[in-house]
């Protein structure tokens, strides 16, 4: 296939570009740079399946030739992103996710969406099914990436519906691994940079909140299955593990050997207190589970963030 990847050149982009060329796709990698890092790329361009474009996809996005798929990634996904450009996640979310539709739409392609585990906000089921509508701010601060994704499903959907555009929803679970901004600002990369350079590793709260993390190999192995596949969605990709982030900071001080401390400060706005996916659909449909431990992913990771620094 010929797919064009937006948000190519970020964390789970580049690793979704890897994906696809070792299967033998061609790929049109498109990104701004905002949160993307050029290096994550580097040794792809020049390659013969691989074309890297630099384009803000909240402009009119024009592809030549033929696009069998579009694989809509690009977002701001970090927490800081989220005060400092709260208005840019919202225009990726609405107008770019408008204007990678119309560019399916026009090659006749499938349409995926990356959307996330934040459409069901602080959730009140547990774990949490696609079915679950959600509990989302829409006016607090984690609410304009909460909300520009599920808008961007819902613009999905109409076009799936009104269009007969053929389209994939994959919702996204906490991902980790290489290739991770060492200033990303989630909590793995916070912890693990941190604890490589002995200073407290910062916990928000008690430390008592869930999260489910999912290996980013994990995660894009689910991706291209639910690509490939006849689901429209919306589906879970996560790890079902469920990890207090005290638990998480832990095990990171354990891998790293770090004797950094721990340092408690005020949780934020709106901090979800449980997340953990109800994976039963992807199980079903894709035969798809996890199959990195968080223990072995931090290690792989760690050893990555090592080299890099």
């Amino acid at each position: 296939m010929r797919v064009v990847v937006s948000g190519g050149a970020g964390f789970l982009g580049s690793h979704v570009c890897r994906a696809l060329l070792a299967r033998g796709d061609e790929v049109v990698c498109i990104d701004n740079l905002v949160t993307g890092v050029e290096g994550n790329i580097a040794d792809l361009v020049g390659g013969d399946a691989f074309t890297f474009v630099r384009q803000d996809v909240t402009n009119h996005v024009i592809v030549d030739g033929d696009v069998d798929a579009v694989m809509h990634l690009a977002s701001p996904a970090s927490p800081k992103d989220f005060t400092s450009i709260p208005i840019k996640i919202l225009k990726v979310g609405s107008l770019g996710t408008h204007n990678l539709l119309g560019l399916a739409k026009a090659k006749g392609a499938r349409f995926f969406l990356a959307s996330t585990s934040e459409v069901y906000g602080d959730p009140l089921v547990h774990p949490q099914p696609e079915s679950y509508w959600g509990n989302v701010n829409p006016v607090g601060p984690r609410g304009v990436y909460d909300e520009s994704k599920r808008f961007a499903e819902a613009i999905t959907m109409a076009y799936h519906r009104q269009h007969g555009l053929d389209v994939r929803i994959v919702r996204i679970f906490n991902s980790f691994g290489p290739r991770m901004k060492p200033d990303d600002g989630r909590v793995v990369s916070n912890f693990i940079m941190q604890a490589l350079s002995g200073k407290p590793l910062t916990v928000y709260g008690e430390g008592t909140q869930t999260r489910s993390f999912t290996y980013v190999d994990d995660e894009v192995r689910g991706f291209l299955a639910l690509l490939d596949s006849d689901y429209v969605g919306p589906m879970n990709i996560g790890n079902p593990t469920e990890f207090t982030v005290l638990e998480l900071a832990k095990l990171v001080l354990e891998v790293t050997g770090s004797s950094s401390t721990l340092e408690h400060r005020p949780l934020p706005i709106d901090d979800p207190a449980q997340r953990r996916p109800d994976i039963t659909l992807a199980r079903s449909v894709l035969g798809w589970e996890p199959r990195v431990a968080l223990r072995e992913g931090l290690e792989r990771t760690i050893a990555w963030f090592k080299t890099t620094l």
